[in-house]
């Protein structure tokens, strides 16, 4: 009687469904585990890889030949991160006789059993084991598969003998920081940098965490990165078009969860009303009704059951998926989906990762996130190619913006507020390109002395400069705390005793990607040191300002008053404090003094923070700048003028 887990491989053998890879159908042996006689190297050659694959392959073995052992993979969903496992476990090469194993690791059922599948494909001359649930594998495979619950199980870890391992693999490696994931890196001899253990490779969509604190504690360094944009734009991904609707569904007072996100049963009572429902269904009637395949994304049960009841009072045959439906059940339920029996299938929590259904060519977002991982990983449940599909289109339902949601426009670097209609990747591209260009003034500010065709903003004093808070608006929109933008790239939020966090984006020039970090400088009590302030802390680093905010308010809210960096604190909005008036007025004349009526006391501290962190060297230079722009503009309009003067035929004597 063969085990479970080569049980559950013959049992699955008929619905393998693996394009791109051709293998000859065989029988299993019936010993202990399952054997085949097909050469492994045949199969592989009949893997075709994509260009950006064997790219990506690259990447791996020449970081390996530098030594690095702890590395990572970002691929956007549905670059096929599958064939690239089962390709590494033939091309890293054991490091000793006896390490030749290979350990594949995910969190749910679905990444087990198809990892499990394609190894048994790829790899029919080695024995394949998993170990999840019920099924328990003998730890001398060749390849095993676990779920990380079931091998941090007991003493299930201790039958893996790490010597053994040449290679242990991480799909949605996002998830690698989590405990479970820490102590089955510690027995492998991986929780740190280690000659002896075997390489890691881990492999996640979405490569930030919104703690962004803690990633590195189990990976040293990403060495391929493929952005879904960029895979759209190569054809590698469908196309997807982008409507944003704007829903009623105040969450203004909805609270976080312990992973920063929407804490859910309030956000469930915000989105989940007769009204807002009947605003996502009538949304999808208007836009997307044409779809054969509508993949909704809910908040709780109570949501789902409260949507599919929506869409069926509108004659549409809505069906749901739940954590709850029993396997059996799920399972042909997806296969109906797939077959496009019905329209519109409805979840929550359960397609968010691991699910491969590439006819969905429609994804509602109904559930409103603080979290730019999920929202990628929604939206790249539509983003497959399928034979017949032309593009995938994103209806994102979009709730109160004022209080740090991400929305698919924040995707492409836009502001969260912006609404957009059918717009597809391209359009998203160059409305970015749009909002970009520089405004001559901020908003409300006199006319300066610009020249004619020059655009920069005119500060006429080093006051107009910390005055103007057009530069907090957008970092404001992704956070609830009082950051105050005090310079191009740099923003601080202030914590007690003159502590500070400083979040700056990285000079990354010729590098590609931008790079934002954050710092954490504390105040030094007087006497400690000649400094003030101790040695900066870097906390994170992340690829966009989005993931940076979040990180660094993560910590904040973990490590600083609440009173104090919250910018919605009733004190806030009081009058200023004499020693404030007194500070902000040394930069004012005589006859222009402020008074306590004209300002409140946040609003006097966030001027301070700019003075305190740069504002008179900016101005400095922003004066210096505006300087040399006039002059270069004079001088061009003086050439100008002569070049006329003698283009201009007249009669009478010519100027020499």
């Amino acid at each position: 009687m063969p085990p479970l887990s080569a049980r559950w491989l013959l049992s699955t053998r008929s619905i393998w469904r693996l394009p791109m890879i051709r293998y000859h159908p065989r029988q299993f042996s019936t010993s202990a585990t399952a054997f085949a006689t097909t050469n492994a190297s045949h199969v592989l050659k009949g893997i075709q890889l994509r260009d950006y694959q064997e790219e990506c392959i690259q990447s791996v073995l020449s970081s390996l030949k530098f030594g690095h052992k702890r590395l990572g993979i970002s691929l956007a969903t549905g670059a096929g991160k599958t064939v690239i496992f089962t390709q590494l476990i033939g091309r890293v090469k054991p490091t000793s006789d006896e390490a030749s194993q290979t350990l594949i690791l995910a969190h749910r059922r679905e990444l087990v059993e198809q990892a499990a599948r394609h190894c048994t494909a790829a790899y029919p001359n080695k024995r394949v084991e998993i170990e999840m649930g019920n099924m328990h594998a003998s730890g001398t495979a060749d390849i095993t598969i676990a779920s990380i619950q079931s091998i941090n199980s007991g003493d299930r870890i201790s039958k893996f003998d790490p010597s053994r391992f040449k290679l242990v693999l991480v799909d949605e490696a996002h998830h690698i920081v989590a405990p479970g994931y820490l102590r089955t890196l510690e027995h492998f001899g991986l929780d740190e940098k280690n000659d002896n253990s075997p390489t890691l490779v881990g492999v996640s969509a979405t490569f930030s965490r919104t703690d962004g604190l803690r990633l590195g504690a189990a990976i040293d360094e990403i060495v391929y990165h493929k952005d879904y944009v960029d895979m759209i734009g190569d054809k590698w991904l469908s196309d997807v078009i982008f409507t944003t609707v704007e829903s009623t569904a105040d969450i203004s007072k909805v609270g976080s969860g312990v992973n920063g996100d929407f804490q859910t049963r309030e956000l469930s009572g915000a989105v989940n009303t007769e009204q807002v429902n009947e605003i996502t269904v009538r949304s999808w009637l208007a836009k997307a009704s044409d779809r054969k395949s509508t993949l909704v994304f809910c908040v709780d049960l109570a949501h789902v059951a409260g949507l599919t009841k929506t869409f069926q009072k509108h004659g549409i045959d809505a069906r749901f998926v739940t954590g709850d439906t029993p396997n059996l059940e799920r399972s042909e339920l997806l296969d109906a989906f797939r077959r496009q029996e019905f329209p519109v299938l409805v979840n929550c929590g359960v397609f968010t990762e691991g699910t491969d259904i590439p006819n969905i060519d429609c994804v509602i977002l109904a559930r409103p996130t603080r979290s730019r991982n999920l929202l990628i990983q929604m939206i790249g449940r539509g983003m497959r190619l399928h034979p017949g599909k032309t593009n995938c289109h994103i209806i994102d339902m979009v709730s109160s913006l004022a209080i740090g949601i991400v929305t698919t426009p924040t995707l492409f670097g836009l502001d969260p507020s912006e609404l957009v209609q059918e717009a597809s990747v391209d359009d998203m591209r160059r409305l970015k390109e749009k909002t970009e260009m520089p405004e001559s003034r901020p908003e409300g500010k006199p006319e300066g002395k610009s020249a004619r065709n020059v655009t920069f903003v005119d500060y006429e004093s080093v006051f107009d400069l910390i005055e103007d808070t057009s530069g907090d608006k957008h970092i404001r929109q992704i956070s609830q705390h009082a950051w105050v933008q005090v310079g191009p790239n740099k923003w601080i939020l202030s914590g007690p005793h003159g502590t500070y966090i400083r979040l700056e984006k990285e000079d990354t020039s010729g590098e590609g990607e931008d790079k934002f970090v954050a710092w954490e400088i504390r105040a030094l009590p007087t006497g400690v040191s000649k400094s003030p302030y101790a040695t900066p802390r870097k906390l994170l680093k992340a690829s966009t300002l989005i993931d940076a905010v979040h990180g660094s308010d993560k910590y904040a809210s973990e490590k600083y008053p609440r009173l104090l960096i919250s910018r919605h604190q009733r004190w806030r909005n009081g009058p200023p404090t004499d020693g404030q008036l007194k500070f902000l007025n040394k930069l004012r004349g005589k006859d222009d003094k402020l008074e306590a009526s004209d300002i409140t006391k946040g609003r006097a501290a966030d001027m301070i923070t700019k003075l305190r962190h740069g504002a008179r060297g900016h101005f400095a230079t922003l004066d210096a700048d505006r300087r040399r722009k006039e002059r270069q503009q004079n001088l061009a309009q003086e050439k100008e003028r002569v070049m006329r003067l003698r283009e201009k035929v007249a009669v009478g004597p010519l100027s020499a």
